[in-house]
């Protein structure tokens, strides 16, 4: 086994971490400060697309320190009435994409913002969003250590408080009903799914697969490949600063969050997962201070359930959470 314990206590898994004692202080402040900016939501239809059952629109909104985050607005021609509105998060590395890449909810009735992740979207899928806080054009990653010596100047501060403006945007545009709306994403995506069912009292349910930046340093430990490694070198690197970078992630840990989510939880666990290995998503899991179900692909890595899990939670969303 590639991690820490066995496969058979990870179900009562429950990490003991420090929890800096500022952290709702920090994140209440962070939000604060970027409300004083506009949202300046703008929603351009997209003429120029085959698509025929859904309308496109290119999106643009105000996130961390007023920078404009672009995202796809995809809504069905004929829209379920009372669907809920889903807002996806992208993994690490990944952007936007194009609009016919991600089809499955607007196909299935429902409204669906897909939020570009600043500075990335050059690894695997093309991203349209810069990060004025750091190089400002998309790049490869890294962004795991991008300021990790500082809480104010750390990449996830701005990335995180980018996803919790996307639930403030998808709440002003058309056929989206502000009581309904759910948060989702894979790794990267579920780390800030997970985030916003945390920090933002606006949002109706969640549903995380994979996630990332949960119990960090233990996760960091077992980690094969993905993200975590990076963490790894930079600490072995800079072995004087490996404490102020693990306080840091103190306030990014998922963990630490999701103890004030209220809403209820739907997530996806690969018990072979290399990437985000499943003490991590356990020790998130068993955290989350909300009504919660986890599925369990007992044979599958950081790919997890893919199609089956999108089945599974359009299941849980329509029967469980009931706001589908």
């Amino acid at each position: 086994m590639f991690f820490d314990i066995p496969a058979h206590e990870l179900a009562s898994y429950r990490p003991t971490l420090p929890v800096p004692e500022d952290l709702e202080e920090f994140w209440q402040k962070t939000l604060a400060e970027a409300a004083q900016f506009p949202l300046a939501v703008t929603a351009v239809p997209v003429t120029d697309t085959p698509l025929r059952t859904v309308s496109v629109y290119d999106v643009t909104f105000a996130g961390f320190g007023g920078h404009p985050i672009k995202a796809w607005y995809l809504v069905p021609r004929e829209p379920e009435p009372g669907a809920a509105t889903i807002i996806e998060f992208i993994g690490y590395g990944g952007g936007r994409g194009l609009p016919h890449e991600l089809l499955f909810w607007s196909a299935s009735g429902h409204p669906h913002l897909i939020m570009d992740t600043r500075g990335q979207g050059s690894s695997w899928r093309v991203g349209d969003t810069g990060d004025p806080g750091s190089p400002g054009r998309p790049h490869v990653p890294g962004f795991l250590t991008d300021g990790v010596t500082s809480r104010e100047d750390y990449y996830y501060r701005r990335l995180f408080t980018d996803a919790v403006r996307a639930v403030d945007a998808a709440a002003e545009l058309p056929h989206s009903d502000p009581a309904k709306l759910v948060t989702t994403g894979t790794s990267q995506g579920g780390a800030l799914s997970l985030a916003t069912a945390s920090l933002h009292p606006g949002v109706a349910a969640t549903m995380p697969n994979v996630p990332f930046l949960c119990d960090i340093r233990n996760s960091a430990r077992a980690a094969v490949t993905g993200p975590y490694p990076e963490l790894v070198k930079w600490c072995r690197t800079h072995r004087s600063l490996a404490d102020q970078a693990l306080a840091t992630l103190g306030y990014f840990d998922v963990v630490n969050l999701v103890r004030a989510a209220r809403c209820p939880a739907h997530f996806g666990v690969a018990l072979l997962d290399e990437t985000c290995p499943p003490l991590g998503v356990y020790g998130c899991f068993n955290s989350y201070g909300g009504r919660k179900e986890i599925t369990v692909y007992a044979w599958n890595g950081h790919e997890s359930g893919e199609a089956h899990h999108l089945a599974d939670q359009h299941r849980w969303l329509s029967q469980e959470a009931g706001i589908g």
